[in-house]
């Protein structure tokens, strides 16, 4: 069997070919822990800083939309900031990628967190001098969306070339574990220096933070493990052969269409969160806020819980069967919160979804990454995870 790590040349024809004699992944004869990757030094190095940024994207939502409320009476601009966070991602996702692609991927991963270092510095300012404006806000809310648009592709091409085939899954499962713990991590620092200190702060530390995780990063000297076929590209003709490589793999396809239909139907839960929330208040042992709190940071125990046993659990079973299992555990769990007559067993479905949203997307994310030679991994992520924004999204809307 080839190295999926090799370059696949243009046929002929012109047509996009896959992997050769490409098959789906096979579960390793023994268990990998969860953890195994963070032995690599340079694995350890990028989800650290990945870790770092997420935290950072969580204060930075959380503090914009606790200073809309400030700005503005209207529920549509205090709505917008979410919009404007996540909106780059789906716009943003394939030319991310391909620039990822075509770029030294090292050097891009550093802008982007400079980027988002330049965006904290930008509101800091705005906010020193009463600058600060609804409309802007939104602005350098949108601004610091496109850092996480540009840095989510390039953090998933560059995994591959850091840690083993046999342990990609659990890297998978471990930038699963950054994310789930910043959503738990970043809203309580930034409620806790918003309440003592202000959200001035919040966008302070995003910046140090930001620059911090920069400044490590050009530790890493990175050495490309394979010259792109096609050549230098451009950016339009990067997207296209992206999206034609796409267009012509059953594998990538396949992937793309479980990943939507997955998280259409997953995002109910998160969707309708805050009513949910809302019929507990008054008859559990938490009020308020705290209920809509307590319940977003069980699904991210959950998630956590899970990313520990997913070797385990991927050892049982094969990539398909994990697909259809989370899948039915996860229309399980949002059964069980929306019948759920008292809050703690409300807390144990959350965790239970938590724990089958995890597991899914690992075993799609992995599926996705090796369907995809080097030279357009970063393009084929992007697609992957504009999906997931797509099917949430359209899932949202509809639920």
């Amino acid at each position: 069997m080839s190295d999926p790590h090799t370059p696949i040349p243009p046929s002929p024809s012109g047509r996009l070919l896959e992997e050769p004699g490409a098959t789906p992944a096979t579960q390793p004869a023994k268990v990998t822990s969860t953890w195994a990757p963070l032995r690599t030094p340079t694995f350890r190095l990028l989800w650290s800083v990945t870790l770092v940024a997420n935290i950072c994207v969580w204060m930075n939502d959380v503090a914009a939309a606790w200073m809309m409320t400030s700005l503005t009476t209207s529920p549509v601009l205090v709505a917008l900031v979410q919009t404007a966070s996540t909106l780059p991602v789906f716009l943003l996702g394939l030319p991310s990628g391909a620039l990822a692609d075509i770029l030294d991927r090292r050097r891009y991963f550093i802008f982007t967190q400079f980027w988002v270092a330049a965006v904290a510095l930008l509101l800091c300012t705005a906010l020193a001098f009463d600058l600060m404006s609804a409309p802007l806000l939104l602005a350098l809310t949108f601004a610091n969306g496109i850092g996480m648009a540009m840095r989510w592709p390039v953090f998933s091409a560059l995994m591959p070339e850091v840690v083993s085939k046999p342990l990609l899954p659990s890297a998978m499962a471990l930038s699963g574990v950054a994310m789930n713990a910043s959503r738990i991590v970043g809203p309580l620092v930034a409620g806790a220096i918003i309440a003592s200190a202000g959200t001035l702060w919040v966008f302070v530390l995003n910046a140090l933070l930001s620059v911090v995780a920069g400044l490590i990063l050009l530790r890493w000297q990175r050495t490309p493990p394979t010259t792109n076929p096609l050549g230098r590209e451009r950016l339009p003709s990067a997207m296209r052969v992206g999206l034609q490589f796409i267009k012509e793999s059953p594998r990538m396809r396949a992937v793309i269409a479980r990943t939507v239909a997955f998280f259409f139907m997953s995002t109910a839960i998160m969707a309708l969160l805050p009513l949910t929330a809302k019929r507990f208040d008054g008859i559990g042992f938490i009020s308020g806020a705290g209920v809509f709190t307590v319940l977003l940071a069980s699904m991210g125990t959950g998630a956590i819980i899970g990313a520990a046993f997913l070797p385990r659990i991927r050892q049982a079973l094969s990539g398909d069967a994990l697909v259809l299992t989370g899948s039915c555990l996860q229309a399980t769990a949002t059964v069980g919160v929306a019948l759920s007559p008292n809050l703690p067993l409300a807390i144990f479905c959350m965790m239970v979804a938590g724990l089958s949203l995890l597991s899914t997307a690992n075993a799609l994310a992995v599926k996705a990454q090796m369907a995809l030679p080097n030279w357009v991994r970063a393009r084929g992520m992007a697609a992957y995870q504009m999906s997931i924004m797509g099917g949430t999204a359209l899932g949202a809307a509809l639920w």
